[in-house]
């Protein structure tokens, strides 16, 4: 976590700040004001950051240095920001905020809100039953201290299984269980990743991946994906891992999240040795890859072409199951995945044995619970999709083969301002600068399809009314105070 920030780095985060909705036309600094709270309720400022001298943020702003100090003195008075004088100012979150599903901070009065940050579908049916199961098996396990920091041997024979049934001979001793595919991540980087460590990752890419770099201080690199076609440049992503050679390249190759594109086997085959000949080795995040619709044929997991340890895979159980189920796994070598375990021991021993008793009786039943969710998440896409052709035609978007997301194209540099406008009537949005570095991906928005086809189709009538409203009055004539002596 950075410390302070720069003028220069907020207003780079600020983007389109004056972009509010017309149905209020506020001051600037009222917009800044709340410019600056978006970035911290959709997470890209950080709490307890030191924000920029009055003076260094209206220089990088182009603005009176009178606008800043009167958006600052909201900002306190709202509890978002603490000053002391003459040491500066701290972002914080008034006490009236919570921790949202997304991890973000979110009002505590937001209970109907329409949640379209979250890309996850509720529990089976098949849970309960699961549940009940695991709870009978338990007792063969009460003898013991109950920790297993590589996992118990049934789910870890499971998850062995299930790759091996893809095409990638796996054995349990290849298999680590952790809580939740993002656990499986942190460890991962605890031990390939010393701090300041290059990592090369896809431009958008999963928000909670970049945090996690961020916060072992890696020097992250990008590479663009394209909003349309094939998403992955092959030069280009070949180019960047021979030039920088990065310590480690993550990548989500199945349904991208949050671009829904789906790598070619041709360019998995030459990434793994583009990666070896580097010294570069791979995380590559499978969260996806039970998620298949219309029939879209799967290519070989990424680590089939590996023949030198170079590439770990990451998984879990939040998509096609349950997101309270904190399941995740990582398949690397058995050397590896004890090393991995032994770093383990000094984060959180272990995952609860109950879960991963669940997991075991939710695996076993994994054929019919998994095609019912692709019927489910193959409806609502399409609903979503032809809502937005009805009522936001100038929203350009490629219907994705498999996963949970689309990745829109607005017809503007807006998703921030969007998605503030958007909260005011019920709406919580994923903006695209999320997904990205320094405030970019301005023009572009995650839609998940996880929620029933009433509820995407409501929330696409909200929006729809919300960027007309945009339009409705044009950009505000902004005008600093008179100052009167």
């Amino acid at each position: 976590m950075t410390s302070q920030v720069r003028g220069v780095q907020l207003a780079r985060l600020l983007g389109q700040w004056h972009a509010l909705p017309g149905r209020r036309r506020s001051p600037d600094y009222a917009a800044l004001a709340a410019a600056v709270r978006g970035l911290l309720a959709d997470g890209r400022l950080p709490l307890g950051v030191r924000l920029p001298a009055e003076r260094d943020l209206a220089e990088a702003l182009r603005i009176s240095r009178t606008t800043v100090t009167a958006a600052y003195r909201e900002l306190r008075e709202t509890g978002h920001l603490a000053s002391r004088r003459g040491a500066g100012s701290w972002t914080m979150l008034p006490g009236t905020h919570r921790v949202a599903s997304t991890g973000l901070w979110t009002p505590l009065d937001d209970r109907d809100m329409i949640d379209l940050g979250v890309a996850a579908l509720s529990a089976p049916p098949q849970l309960v039953p699961a549940a009940r199961a695991a709870a009978e098996d338990l007792p063969r396990y009460l003898g013991g201290a109950g920790y297993h920091p590589t996992g118990i041997i049934e789910l870890r024979e499971a998850v062995a299984r299930a790759y091996t049934d893809r095409g990638l001979p796996t054995s349990p001793e290849q298999i680590m269980v952790t809580s939740g595919t993002q656990h499986a991540l942190d460890l991962v980087l605890r031990l390939a990743l010393s701090p300041g460590g290059g990592v090369l990752v896809e431009s958008p890419t999963y928000p909670n991946a970049l945090a996690a770099l961020s916060a072992r201080r890696a020097r992250i690199t990008t590479h663009g994906l394209a909003a349309d076609g094939d998403g992955w440049d092959a030069d280009l992503l070949l180019g960047s891992i021979r030039q920088t050679r990065p310590k480690l390249a993550y990548v989500i190759p199945e349904f991208h999240n949050p671009t829904g594109h789906l790598m070619a086997t041709d360019l998995r085959e030459r990434l793994v040795g583009a990666a070896h000949a580097a010294g570069t080795d791979l995380v590559v995040d499978e969260s996806f890859v039970d998620l298949p619709l219309d029939g879209t044929p799967l290519p070989p997991p990424v680590a089939t072409f590996d023949r030198h340890s170079r590439v770990i895979s990451i998984g879990g159980m939040s998509k096609p199951y349950w997101g309270g189920l904190r399941i995740g796994w990582v398949r690397a070598s058995a050397p590896q995945v004890q090393r991995l375990a032994a770093a383990r021991v000094g984060v959180d021993m272990a995952s609860p044995v109950l879960d991963q008793l669940v997991a075991v009786h939710l695996l076993a039943q994994g054929p019919s619970i998994v095609a019912a969710r692709r019927i489910q998440l193959a409806a609502q896409r399409d609903a979503l999709v032809k809502a937005m052709a009805d009522r936001l035609p100038d929203w350009r978007v490629t219907v994705p083969r498999g996963g949970v997301t689309l990745w829109v194209e607005l017809d503007g540099p807006i998703s921030s301002a969007l998605a503030r406008a958007a909260e005011e009537v019920g709406v919580r949005l994923a903006p695209g600068p999320r997904f990205g570095l320094d405030g970019t991906l301005e023009r572009f928005l995650r839609l998940p399809f996880t929620l029933p086809t009433a509820d995407l189709e409501e929330a696409v009538g909200r929006l729809a009314a919300v960027r007309y409203d945009l339009d409705r009055t044009g950009r505000p004539q902004w005008r600093e105070p008179s100052v009167i002596a």
